[in-house]
């Protein structure tokens, strides 16, 4: 009778042991895979690899790289902290853009059509095509004026106009072998760049003693208005409105449970990591370009330069007066100097750069138009369709520009191009932290107090930086027009209310009108195309 009750103890202890054992194992796995979410992982971050490229390319287009160059030509190295603080500000920006579209599913255009009123929403959108559009003809101009460098001229600025309408085709055949396709093939781009402007800087040889103090020592001696006047042109050429739509959109291309949050949280690490890294590389290759024109051409004069050029046979000398003004350097006119201080491989070499940024530039751009229309007007068009009009609305007037206006006085239109996007500003960086800070929108994510405060004293800094570039550049223009002010005054009056109601100031809120449920992210949400 003893041996059965034996048995059946040894059984039982035999059976306990292996489930300590197996509840020993599912726990160390639970720990693993705790500590997993919180260890970095190389092949992570390498899928998550893209959108935060895209979105620095926005901060490599030709407009950028003029601002660099006038940078280094007017003040040396010692506005280059201004470029290192714009790029940590658009950096900060950038996350706020990557985080609505990773936890709401929904990009910053398409949250604007759900939460706007439709008079305020129509405004907000025809301030960011503007916005659009005046980049869009900086990175077509960049383009042609690249070709008519490297054709010495043989290729006019509207043949290279009409020939930047190549890359639309490029960019739909690259879109439709997927999204990784085309993301790599920025990365080509972005290489030819680095390359391109690295050669420049290496060629030049930059003292880097001055050039680690202009980047961080943040005094600027000797310093005038024009110096004044081009490190506020740095801020609003690195922080354009229509890349903050842009990359809350691009992130929308990874799949994500967002009802996991810890995913969601992985998520957002992994795309701050690659957007730091990515602008991190932009910046360097802005670097590049200000400290080539900063040593090798701040205080020349224009009789310097023109008895280079003629020493070494340059057809373009006749762009120099002989006369002892400071040297005022564009795009065209920098890869001359470039080819007549270090030979024409300079020259050559820098119209390559500057068609890469163009080209680039220009798809991104595309991009850009193409959320925009579809998240403010809710628009279900075929991608061919979406792009044919995206391109003509930028393409037409660039066209008018090139027939005429000559090549080599397009300074003036740049500064033109750079006051209108300084204008479409607020009209991006006050939604992006209206609805970043919302609870009802971002549950667990909302800002919290410090960004909050923060965020709003960042974006009134930069709104006000590029305020004061728009007046310096209309008085220098002796206008006392400012309707453009009136008729946006309104659509800027409800953002910044809204967004005063979503930092926490409740009393505004009469109506309780900007608090949204959160089953507005149980709706239908539009498929990112890729």
């Amino acid at each position: 009778m003893t041996a059965p009750i034996h048995c059946r103890a040894s059984i039982s202890e035999h059976i306990y042991s292996k489930c300590s054992f197996l509840g020993e194992v599912f726990k160390e796995g639970e720990d693993r895979n705790v500590m997993n979410s919180l260890l970095f992982s190389f092949r992570k971050l390498w899928a998550f690899t893209g959108p935060g490229f895209l979105m620095s390319i926005a901060y490599l287009d030709p407009g950028n790289i003029e601002s660099d160059l006038q940078s280094g030509a007017r003040a040396g190295f010692k506005l280059l902290w201004v470029l290192l603080g714009a790029t940590i500000i658009g950096l900060l920006l950038q996350r706020l853009a990557a985080r609505l579209g990773v936890v709401t599913g929904m990009h910053l255009a398409e949250v604007c059509n759900r939460h706007y009123p439709t008079v305020p929403r129509i405004i907000l959108w025809l301030m960011v095509e503007l916005a659009i559009i005046g980049s869009d003809m900086q990175e077509v101009i960049g383009c042609a004026i690249a070709l008519n460098l490297l054709s010495v001229g043989r290729i006019p600025l509207w043949a290279g106009v009409l020939i930047t309408i190549i890359d639309t085709f490029v960019f739909l055949f690259l879109d439709k072998y997927g999204l990784r396709k085309l993301e790599a093939f920025f990365g080509f781009l972005i290489t030819i760049m680095a390359l391109s402007f690295g050669y420049e800087y290496v060629r030049v040889a930059p003292d880097q003693a001055e050039v680690l103090k202009g980047m961080f020592v943040p005094y600027c001696s000797g310093c005038g208005p024009t110096q004044l006047e081009q490190a506020v042109g740095i801020v609003g050429a690195v922080i354009m409105p229509h890349n903050i739509y842009l990359h809350s959109a691009l992130v929308k291309s990874r799949d994500i449970n967002r009802a996991n949050k810890k995913e969601v949280k992985e998520a957002n690490k992994y795309y701050f990591i690659e957007s730091s890294i990515a602008l991190f590389i932009s910046f360097l290759i802005n670097v590049f370009v200000v400290a080539v024109f900063a040593e090798a051409f701040y205080g020349k004069t224009n009789m310097e330069v023109s008895l280079q050029c003629n020493e070494t046979g340059s057809a373009h000398s006749e762009l120099f007066p002989a006369n002892n003004e400071t040297l005022e350097v564009d795009i065209y006119k920098g890869g001359v100097v470039l080819g007549c201080f270090f030979g024409p491989a300079a020259l050559y070499i820098w119209a390559i750069g500057i068609l890469a940024a163009g080209q680039s530039s220009t798809m991104t751009g595309t991009y850009s138009g193409q959320f925009v229309m579809e998240g403010f007007l809710n628009l279900r068009w075929s991608r061919f369709a979406r792009v044919l009009l995206t391109r003509s609305i930028a393409i037409f007037p660039t066209l008018l520009v090139a027939v005429f206006q000559d090549v080599q006085h397009l300074t003036g239109m740049n500064d033109f191009l750079n006051v209108l996007q300084s204008m479409q500003l607020p009209f991006a960086l006050i939604p992006i932290l209206t609805f970043t800070s919302l609870t009802s929108l971002m549950n667990d994510f909302a800002n919290g107090l410090v960004w909050k405060i923060g965020g709003g004293l960042l974006i009134l800094v930069v709104c006000a930086i590029n305020m004061y570039f728009v007046v310096v550049y209309v008085t220098a223009l002796n206008s006392t027009v400012l309707r453009e002010r009136e008729r946006v005054c309104v659509c800027v009056r409800l953002n910044v209310w809204r967004c005063l109601i979503a930092l926490g100031v409740s009393r505004l809120d009469f109506r309780g009108s900007v608090q949204y449920p959160p089953s507005v992210l149980m709706d239908e949400q539009p498929e990112f195309d890729s």
